[in-house]
């Protein structure tokens, strides 16, 4: 079985499977739904970035390389150990709004998953579907459970995916329950000179939602996210900061040196928590919710 997934955040998805259900048609619906709302069900809808493996696949896929994201991140080959010597031959196949269909051809996959996201996903789904049978799904965060179901159903998993999301759920009420007193949790990521907070229908947005956190008044608008300048960085303070910057560390200091910085309560308070920008703000699967999960878990917890 060849497995190709075609983006890992929202793009473009190719899996492998002999006996893969028929495509599903693009959606046409932009309506978005609240991610507690829908537990157990699958839609065919849009998703993904070219890129990424499924690792109970036998040989491994040809990813697209996401804005800023590792080919294959560190968190899955913790989560899939076994698997990490596949996981290291995946195979770059260009980007996910152009990726090399050629070299997608050469994988010759069984069942090729794309998502709408960001791209002519009308032209991409007619030239994948002459490769292998395709199926499109919704992408970008917020969609992350639907699009797990929807991949799930392709490859024959869908109890083991309704029992992963049931058990998540169920993870993320508790952690609710487990604190004293409410705390309100911000995201914020930066992205080379761009800074930006991250709203309710966000990926790590669904979570807290899921678990029951609430938000700074500055951080319930209705988009995944929002840009800030410097000026306006008090945007990003609640009872606690998850901040992610790409390139790690040695680039953190362009947000941690900004003269608002200091005057954050959260930072004040030392709970302003840097995070690792791929599971937070790169990755939006059941791994990466999960580690996003546990974070949260381990440092509100520790002082509720």
């Amino acid at each position: 079985m060849c497995t190709l997934h075609l983006e890992r955040c929202p793009a473009a998805w190719a899996a492998a499977r002999r006996t893969a259900p028929s495509p599903a048609p693009l959606p046409t619906s932009q309506e978005r739904p609240r991610s507690r709302r829908h537990p157990g069900r699958s839609w065919s809808s849009p998703r993904g970035r070219p890129t990424h493996w499924s690792p109970s696949a036998s040989s491994p896929p040809a990813p697209p390389g996401g804005e800023g994201a590792d080919l294959v991140p560190a968190y899955l080959k913790s989560a899939f150990p076994k698997k990490a010597k596949q996981l290291d031959k995946v195979a770059d196949v260009g980007s996910r709004i152009e990726p090399n269909l050629e070299a997608i051809g050469n994988i010759k996959p069984d069942l090729i998953l794309m998502n709408t996201a960001g791209k002519d996903a009308k032209g991409l789904y007619k030239s994948l579907s002459k490769l292998a049978p395709t199926v499109a799904t919704q992408g970008t965060g917020l969609y992350w459970k639907q699009d797990f179901l929807l991949l799930a159903d392709a490859v024959g998993k869908t109890e083991q995916a309704q029992a992963h999301l049931k058990k998540f759920h169920a993870d993320a009420a508790a952690l609710g329950h487990q604190l004293k007193k409410p705390a309100s949790v911000s995201f914020l990521r930066m992205n080379g000179n761009r800074l930006r907070v991250f709203g309710i229908p966000s990926f790590t947005g669904s979570i807290a939602e899921d678990a029951g956190l609430a938000r700074p008044d500055s951080q319930t608008f209705q988009e995944t996210s929002q840009d800030i300048s410097s000026e306006k960085l008090d945007r990003a303070d609640a009872d606690w900061i998850f901040y992610g910057v790409q390139g790690g560390t040695s680039k953190a200091n362009a947000l941690t040196k900004a003269a608002l910085w200091p005057t954050l309560g959260a930072v004040s308070a030392k709970q302003a928590i840097a995070v690792d920008d791929d599971v937070f703000y790169l990755n939006t699967g059941p791994e990466a919710a999960r580690e996003v999960l546990a974070q949260l878990a381990e440092h509100l917890t520790a002082k509720s």
